[in-house]
Formats: structure tokens, C-alpha cells, sequence
């Protein structure tokens, strides 16, 4: 790896970097030296550098100490290449900054802490969480976000004065941590720009399409990175049931502060979370290739969306005890989605489906209209008729009735019906029921609607 520039081609401004050689590049910024510079790993050495010649884009410079979102602080970096003794003195280090600037429940503080080191790694993983922090105004939510956010890899802090278009910018281009406070925003265009960010984030290969005016005044579309961790303060319950099943939430009770946290932060704050993220950059230093390799398991009693949602964060826990910790929060928000769907319109119908597969009852369209409606019609505000159920359950079930004999049928040995028995948790039907030999009038190849 060179250090002296090769061309005339003017410098290329990077944040960070992996090199094709291995080497990861990231940015320091140190505010009382009032510089900018590269910290360099490859191949187990570390080194700064104020500038770097690579193949890939020639001659590369960290962005400016000048720059308007390192001056006011929106964006926050490392000063140096700090050390650590190991993952769990780094993670006890982590917590107890939390629990002295901010008042959450010690299980959530325990993940939190966790997470900060997962922000450090994540591009080692194809998915991630995200944090989020619920509660009303008044409820300490802010300082939450502030304190965890602080520690954070390269955290980008977006108030409610910002606007949403450069928030697409300033992800693509830092790549870092997005902290936020929804309820900042009030108007449902900026909701719904807010809303793709976070549909598309938790996902690698994702991006958001947008147009850009070229100097020619055409419009091209261009493609932002939204992929990354995201710490984010809502007052509500996100609309998108698939959303909220990607963050791990705390729900602020609105209670007063523990006594020993402090109202307003002290200035030795800043210099307490510059130290940590130095640690941490040498803790992404040492890990990141190695959490690279790292598969996401299945785990009993964690349905496969939750456990893709806690994967990469268990992945990162060394602590067996803790990791267990975890998983009983995983647990629990599994439980909580299997009630939500159970309660549903889709659950009800794989419901009546289920049972009368079991019994081997031959059903008509009428029939199951008619077993919903005994069930569940009050709790409709429509007439439950034969044409509506087949309609939800082409539209909903994606179960396609096809008629025989004069009525619609399904057939019996669809996969997607025992994909859906495991989905909303009501087991698959007994393969001697399936298979047994029963009289013409109560088993057939199909189940008729």
C-alpha cells in the first residue's frame, strides 16, 4: 500500500473504505488538533495516513475538518485508534456509559449496548435491526437517542428541522448509524420519504431510486444506499406490521429519572464517547473479516422473521448468559407476533381451513362462509358472503380455488397450506389423517370451497 500520489488526477474524498487488498479505510476526526486523517488496517497493522493511493480510486483524502457536518457535530467519528482488552470489557464499558446518561430498563440497556458494537460490524451482515424507542414527548426518549446514538459507528443525527432530502445523501455517503426522532416529523410527505428509508434500510441491496437534475437540466435516476443500523424515537406503533417487526423497542414509561442521571448532559459527555468510539474502531479493526463468515441460525421458539431480525446482534455476543438474555426478549417479541397474527383475518381462515382438513371434511365456499360467520362475523362490519371469502383467500392466503365439479376446490396437498400452519402456529395436520382411507364422501385429492 502506497502513500504518495502517483497522477495529477485531482483527490477523491472517502469517509471509508474496504480496499480489494483487505485494507479498511475510516475517517478520524480530531477536534482539538482541528485535522482530518485515515485510520488504516490491513492485514493485522495499523496506521494512519493523511491520504492514500489506491487502484481503485487513485488518490483518496478524508472530507475536509472544514466540513459543515463535522463542525456542528451531525455526523461523529473516531479521533484515534483506541484499544480495548476485550469484547466484554468493551460491552461493560459501553453499558455503564449508558446507565450513567441515561434511565432504561436493564434489559434493554443490555441491548443497547450490544447493538452499539453491532453498528461497528454491520456491513458484515446482509440484514440488521433496528433499535427504536417509544413513548410520548417528556419520556427521556432524546436523551436516549443521544447517549446510545454517541457511541455509535459513524451515528448521523437528523432533527426535526432537517429536511428528507438530504437525509438520502447524507446515509449514501457516510454509510453510518441513522439517529432520529420521528414524531419531529409532522407532514405525511415527509413521513412517507421517511418510511422508504426505513423499508429499505434493514436490507442489504435495497437501494432507493430518486431523480437528480443534471447540469443539462435532465433527470436521471440514481440509486441511494439506505442500508445500515437505525436508532429511532416514535410516539405510535408503526402502521406497517412488517416495520415493526424489525425493531427491538423499549417502551418509555414516562416516569421520573433515576436520581443519579444527570438533567442536562456535562461536557465530560463528549470526551467519554469520543474515548469509546475510539475503542470501537479498534474493535471493527479486529472483528469486522471475521463476522463476515457468521451464520444467522434458527432457534426454537423464535419464528424465522424474529430470528433474522436478532441474528446478527446475537452474533456478535460472546457472553453465553447474556446471549440467553436475549433471547428471552426475541422470545417474547416472537409471542407477540403470533398473538397479533392469531387475531387476524388471515389466521381465522387458515384456522377453519386447518380444522376441517384435519377432519377430512369436504368444504364448499358456503360452508366456510358460513363457519366464519358463526366464528367471527361480528367482528366484521359486512356481510360475510361466498364471493368475499374467496376473494381474501386469493388475495391474502395467495390460495387459489379452481372448481370441480360445480364448486371451487383447493387442493388438499398444496405446500403453501402447511407453510401456512407453521406460520400462524397451528402445527401441520397428522399425516395419518392425510393418508388414512376414508369414505368417498369425507376424502378426496382436493378440499372443496
Amino acid at each position: 500500500m502506497e502513500t504518495k500520489n502517483k497522477d495529477s488526477q485531482p483527490p477523491t474524498p472517502v469517509v471509508s473504505t474496504i480496499l480489494r487488498d483487505g485494507a479498511i479505510v475510516e475517517t478520524l476526526f480530531d477536534a482539538e488538533a482541528n485535522c482530518t486523517s485515515f485510520a488504516i488496517s490491513q492485514a493485522g497493522t495499523l496506521c494512519e495516513e493523511r491520504s492514500l493511493d489506491t487502484p481503485e480510486y487513485g488518490r483518496i483524502i478524508p472530507y475536509s475538518r472544514d466540513n459543515n457536518l463535522l463542525t456542528h457535530g451531525v455526523v461523529l467519528f473516531p479521533s484515534a485508534i483506541g484499544s480495548y482488552e476485550s469484547a466484554e470489557a468493551l460491552v461493560t464499558d459501553i453499558s455503564a456509559f449508558i446507565h450513567r446518561y441515561a434511565d432504561l430498563t436493564e434489559s434493554f440497556e443490555e441491548v443497547s449496548a450490544y447493538y452499539v458494537l453491532l453498528t461497528w460490524v454491520y456491513d458484515a451482515f446482509s440484514e440488521v435491526p433496528y433499535l427504536r424507542l417509544k413513548g410520548d414527548y417528556g419520556t427521556g426518549k432524546s436523551r436516549c437517542l443521544q447517549t446510545i446514538g454517541s457511541l455509535c459507528y459513524k451515528p448521523m443525527f437528523v432533527s426535526g428541522a432537517s429536511t428528507v432530502s438530504p437525509m438520502f445523501r447524507i446515509i449514501d455517503i457516510f454509510r453510518g448509524t441513522l439517529v432520529m426522532d420521528e414524531s419531529d416529523f409532522r407532514f405525511s410527505d415527509e413521513k412517507a420519504e421517511i418510511v422508504k428509508i426505513w423499508n429499505n434500510g434493514n436490507a442489504a441491496g435495497f437501494p432507493v431510486l430518486r431523480s437528480e437534475a443534471t447540469p443539462t437540466k435532465e433527470y436521471n435516476p440514481r440509486a441511494f444506499v439506505v442500508f445500515g443500523p437505525k436508532i429511532i424515537a416514535t410516539r405510535n406503533d408503526f402502521a406497517d406490521q412488517a416495520l415493526e417487526s424489525r425493531c427491538i423497542t423499549e417502551v418509555m414509561t414516562g416516569l421520573p429519572p433515576r436520581k443519579d442521571v444527570p438533567l442536562s448532559l456535562p461536557a465530560q459527555f463528549h470526551e467519554e464517547a469520543r474515548l469509546i468510539r475510539n475503542k470501537c474502531l479498534g474493535y471493527r479493526f479486529r472483528n469486522l473479516q471475521a463476522f463476515r463468515n457468521a451464520g444467522i441460525e434458527r432457534t426454537e421458539g423464535v419464528e424465522a422473521r424474529v430470528a433474522q431480525v436478532f441474528g446478527p446482534l446475537l452474533c456478535i455476543v460472546r457472553d453465553e448468559a447474556a446471549k440467553e438474555r436475549i433471547l428471552t426478549i426475541a422470545r417474547g417479541q416472537s409471542g407477540r407476533l403470533q398473538a397479533e397474527r392469531s387475531a387476524s383475518l388471515d389466521s381465522q381462515l387458515v384456522e377453519i381451513i386447518r380444522g376441517r382438513k384435519s377432519e377430512g371434511i369436504q368444504l364448499g365456499v358456503k360452508d366456510i362462509a358460513q363457519t366464519f360467520s358463526e366464528k367471527y362475523g361480528s367482528d366484521y362490519q359486512r356481510p360475510i358472503t361466498a364471493k368475499w371469502i374467496g376473494t381474501q383467500l386469493r388475495k391474502r392466503l395467495s390460495l387459489v380455488p379452481v372448481k370441480s365439479n360445480g364448486v371451487f376446490v383447493l387442493s388438499g396437498n398444496d405446500p403453501k397450506l402447511r407453510a401456512l400452519f407453521e406460520r400462524y402456529n397451528f402445527g401441520d395436520v397428522p399425516a395419518d389423517i392425510e393418508t388414512s382411507g376414508m369414505s368417498e364422501s369425507k376424502t378426496c385429492d382436493t378440499i372443496s370451497f
